[in-house]
């Protein structure tokens, strides 16, 4: 990078189970990212967030965590963990592990104590609530049903909001605390180089009351959340040149102000996901819908103005492991031509914003949603709840597999294509999950090949944002915000101003007249002919 600056750095997002297989078991494993090491120090990434690699009954893929101090044998040993670090420190890339500690797997010693007695000072570690009228709130689980689960041996309830299997942490607790600061300091002590915080905002608990709406008003960016943040940072990664990231749900700018601003000592910097619920109708995610240009582009202008200017900072990413294939989402699949340009179009602009990039694996080769045409090939907890959900409700089979088509986190989660080979190369067995079908036209070895391929668009993008501090630095203007197809904006710092000029739709469209083109080009998908520029093109200029 051109300097020592965490902010200068591109985050790959690595999912352990769909990367790499070197056992032949269909699951990807630790020696396995060792093995691609040298790819993505070729792409030109600086950090390797791992997904949750510790020991789990894997109902929710890792992030129900039964030991935090042990590696989940299915990814190997601690062994193969502190290869892992030591060879991509060798090669300058840093390794990011994902931590959860809203709540834990019911598998967790934690758990198993408090269910074994009311008297158990592990009861206090959760949410145990007595009801004699069912259970104790009507919040809602964020995968489906009421987020109150029965124990019939102690005639209590426990919270969870998420599966039944994760139960939700009780942060007032200090001595709840206490523990998971030694968890991270565990880590911190193998060298790991930052860590990416699971649904962190949702910590602190506020009052346990009944809601209008599904309960989200009394846990998010909770009462004593930001004081629980603080006490995180000084007794763990304070001071120690980690990067942190905390996932965000339902959160708001101010508050995320709040979590980044340096001298407030909380994280490093934020996920929010309001970008990505532009194809959500009416906020319900289990529905089949287009989605909305404009909001989009509102909903990232408003977020880019809003942190940095109150001295935030905030990831830019447009897929990770709970989000569908962006390509297949505000791109176009339909043929190749067009994913190539979307792809590429689509990493340009966001690429260009301010921020953190983050790219999830197989992003940069221009991936796809696998198009699952059987719900026996759906194995995420959250779409097969949502199928049984939507059964109840009365749809039929064919449109509840077109609405997970568009919105299953399964399809973030088929395995990586790296050859045109036998399972793309991914396993030498049976994948875990199946393999989207365009693996012999999409893949690491073609992408590498083809000097004009997704992949090398994304590595261009990369070095500029190591070498151009107005990337990192620079303000952001948008412009022409309600125009139907272009997305455009302006960024500047010191002497120097860029323009950015992205097309949305498939055909060419006129550049607004009194838009100023001349200067240099800095990078470019497609073309600008007679003030047109082409469908799914995106040009870059360092006007004068």
């Amino acid at each position: 990078m051109a300097q020592n600056d965490w902010r200068k750095s591109v985050v790959y997002q690595i999912y352990p189970k769909s990367f790499n297989d070197t056992t032949g078991n269909g699951e990807g494993d630790l020696n396995g990212i060792i093995e691609k090491l040298d790819y993505l120090k070729y792409l030109g990434v600086d950090y390797l967030w791992l997904t949750p690699i510790y020991e789990s009954p894997m109902n929710d893929n890792g992030y129900d965590i039964s030991n935090y101090f042990k590696i989940n044998e299915q990814f190997g040993t601690i062994e193969d963990f502190k290869r892992l670090v030591a060879e991509a420190h060798q090669r300058d890339l840093k390794i990011m592990l994902d931590i959860v500690i809203n709540h834990t797997s019911t598998h967790h010693e934690w758990f198993k104590e408090a269910m074994r007695s009311k008297d158990s000072p592990y009861r206090d570690y959760y949410f145990f609530r007595e009801s004699n009228d069912g259970p104790p709130t009507n919040w809602e689980s964020k995968f489906g049903g009421n987020a109150w689960q029965y124990d019939d041996k102690t005639d209590e309830y426990y919270l969870h909001l998420f599966d039944v299997s994760q139960a939700d942490l009780n942060w007032d607790n200090p001595e709840v605390r206490r523990e998971l600061h030694k968890i991270v300091n565990y880590w911190i002590d193998f060298g790991v180089d930052g860590f990416r915080f699971d649904v962190i905002n949702l910590i602190s608990k506020g009052a346990f009351k009944d809601s209008p709406k599904i309960g989200k008003e009394f846990y998010t960016d909770g009462p004593r959340v930001h004081d629980y943040l603080n006490e995180l940072n000084r007794h763990t990664f304070g001071g120690k040149d980690l990067m942190t990231v905390g996932e965000m749900s339902s959160t708001t700018i101010d508050h995320c102000i709040k979590y980044t601003k340096p001298e407030r000592q909380e994280l490093s910097s934020v996920f929010n996901f309001h970008h990505l619920k532009v194809d959500y109708e009416n906020g319900d995610k289990w529905t089949y819908a287009d989605y909305d240009f404009h909001q989009l582009k509102n909903i990232l202008m408003e977020w880019q103005l809003g942190i940095h200017q109150g001295g935030g900072w905030n990831a830019i990413f447009w897929c990770n492991h709970d989000q569908p294939r962006v390509v297949s989402r505000f791109g176009d699949d339909s043929n190749e031509e067009l994913r190539q340009a979307s792809a590429k179009t689509l990493a340009i602009a966001l690429h260009m914003l301010q921020g953190t990039p983050y790219i999830y694996q197989g992003e940069e080769i221009g991936m796809t949603n696998p198009h699952f045409s059987m719900m026996n090939q759906y194995r995420d907890v959250e779409s097969l709840n949502a199928f049984q959900e939507l059964k109840r409700k009365g749809y039929s089979e064919d449109y509840i597999l077109k609405i997970l088509d568009q919105k299953s986190r399964d399809n973030s989660r088929t395995p990586m294509q790296w050859t045109n080979g036998e399972a793309s190369g991914f396993t030498s067995g049976q994948p875990w999950i199946d393999i989207a079908p365009n693996y012999k036209e999409v893949n690491v070895e073609q992408a590498i090949e083809d000097d004009h391929s997704v992949f090398h668009m994304y590595r261009r993008l990369i070095d500029l944002r190591h070498n151009h501090d107005i990337l990192t630095y620079g303000d952001i203007t948008p412009l022409y915000m309600t125009h139907d197809q272009l997305f455009i904006y302006r960024r500047n710092y010191q002497s120097k101003s860029w323009l950015v000029i992205a097309n949305f739709s498939k055909e060419a469209v006129m550049i607004p007249r009194d838009l100023d083109t001349e200067g240099d080009i800095i990078i470019q998908n497609g073309t600008i002919t007679n003030d047109e520029i082409s469908g799914f093109g995106a040009i870059v200029i360092e006007t004068h």
